[in-house]
């Protein structure tokens, strides 16, 4: 079965609609985790209603209520016979191609207007007026037949889109309906009925039938809106039955995916730590330890070596913890806290925002949620948009303060970063050695961006210049002299 494709707003609708719920994470979070090629991956083989439902535990899913449904995926994994007859009972809700949770979340459906009762006379109008003016031959009732046909063609064309969407619609909550009629649930029964009740005639579905029905009898229209005060009067049954077959759909997706998947059910804790953790989208990724108390930690390492790499590792795997109760670790203690991240800042010329400016918003942000609850933050070389006195200013402040109320994972070049924050941020170093990610304390003493002219093909000159203008430049920067002899030729 080809799984029918929902672009992400569609995905996103039933959390937005959910008024109660409080997001303990952004947009830019979620694009720069990598979040929508991970829940994608999640999802294979997943209805619109279970893709949903991960989408909303990834954004707004902790505590509790993560601990109870950790529980349900454990059982479904231990038990193959009752996860495959759930599966079969579920499977035909992948061929929904309608998001509905708008409709039953939404705001109320309007009652049906009070002439609908006329449409079931207005076709007996027409035939009879019809009949009348074959048998009489009077011109005058030709024009009553006339004015009732282009009256039953004026009623099918404005209605026609209204008909068409919402019989998208009406599949994909009955296919819901369906599935809930065959899951062993105690109002099972209940689901079936009403199934029914949404449902056409059987006659309708006969070929040449459903066409004459429809323009003369004006059937589709008339179950239109019979339908949908059907839709209406049980919306609370409705709402019910797409959570839990939402829920339960949800579930076997994470059954599925981690009986295939090396994890770990994560322990709630103070501190953070991950044995041997990887990122799941990464193929034959390299594991690594990674630990931080409760004060924050500042990684330096060479340029290429995977700092970005392994803030993501972390950050994907602090959310996998807090929505679903797993990390891809060997063994993890993590607290549940919201994650919040800044690693892809963009400067937007439509907008009028240059790259510092963007850089300026992101960090007025992270202020701002720092300031409604405690958190996690994942900064990757914060501020590159300004030159380096300003930058490592800038950064400096605003990382202070975001330690001060939460938790700060950052990468940097900026060394001096690392002592000028050390009374709140715990330096490590990041390396590999033979294929295998490794953390130190302390920070980076062996720079490489200038060897890497060489690597990527400079002329000697350039990185023999290079090296003559980086030594002065360290040699200023210790002892400033004025400026003079700066070693350009």
């Amino acid at each position: 079965m080809t799984d029918y494709p929902f672009v992400p707003s569609d995905i996103a609708l039933y959390r937005r609609m959910q008024s109660g719920a409080d997001a303990l994470m952004d947009q830019q979070t979620w694009d720069d985790l990598l979040l929508p090629a991970y829940s994608a991956e999640l999802a294979r083989e997943t209805s619109i209603f279970g893709q949903q439902e991960l989408h909303r535990r990834l954004y707004a899913a902790s505590g509790g209520e993560v601990s109870v449904s950790a529980d349900r995926v454990r059982g479904l994994m231990a038990d193959d016979a009752a996860r495959v007859q759930l599966l079969t009972a579920t499977k035909d809700l992948r061929r929904a191609n309608r998001e509905i949770s708008e409709t039953l979340f939404g705001p109320a459906l309007p009652s049906s207007p009070r002439w609908l009762p006329v449409l079931g006379w207005l076709p007996l109008a027409f035939l009879a007026s019809a009949a009348a003016a074959l048998g009489m031959g009077w011109m005058p009732m030709w024009i009553v037949t006339l004015v009732l046909w282009l009256s039953l063609c004026a009623i099918q064309m404005r209605y026609h889109e209204a008909v068409q969407e919402w019989g998208g619609i009406l599949d994909s909550t009955q296919l819901m309906l369906r599935a809930h009629s065959l899951l062993p649930w105690d109002d099972a029964a209940q689901a079936g009925k009403l199934n029914r009740r949404l449902s056409r005639s059987l006659m309708s579905g006969m070929p040449g039938v459903a066409e004459y029905s429809d323009w003369l009898w004006l059937q589709n229209v008339r179950h239109y809106f019979r339908s949908r005060d059907v839709v209406r009067e049980n919306i609370g049954f409705l709402r019910a039955s797409f959570e839990r077959v939402a829920v339960l759909d949800a579930d076997l997706a994470l059954a599925r995916h981690l009986s295939a998947t090396p994890h770990c059910w994560a322990e709630q804790g103070d501190a953070v730590e991950m044995a041997q953790v990887v990122h799941p989208l990464l193929a034959d990724a390299a594991a690594l330890d990674f630990g931080m108390a409760q004060q924050g930690v500042f990684i330096s390492g060479q340029n290429g070596v995977g700092k970005s790499t392994l803030l993501r590792t972390v950050g994907l795997n602090l959310i996998t913890a807090r929505a679903f109760g797993f990390c891809y670790a060997a063994r993890a203690v993590t607290p549940l806290l919201p994650v919040y991240s800044s690693m892809q800042n963009e400067d937007a010329l439509g907008a009028g925002e240059s790259f510092y400016m963007a850089e300026l918003r992101r960090g007025q942000e992270l202020l701002a949620l720092a300031a409604q609850r405690p958190a996690i933050f994942i900064i990757d070389e914060i501020f590159r948009g300004t030159n380096y006195l300003e930058s490592v200013s800038a950064a400096a402040a605003v990382l202070h303060a975001l330690a001060q109320q939460g938790r700060v994972v950052v990468a940097s070049h900026h060394l001096v970063l690392a002592s000028l924050l050390s009374d709140c941020l715990q330096p490590w170093c990041v390396s590999r050695r033979d294929g295998e990610w490794q953390l130190s304390p302390g920070i980076l003493q062996d720079t490489n961006g200038i060897s890497l002219l060489s690597e990527r093909g400079f002329a000697p000159a350039i990185t023999t210049k290079a090296n003559r203008i980086h030594a002065w430049l360290s040699n200023y920067m210790a002892h400033p002299t004025g400026g003079e002899g700066l070693p350009l030729n």
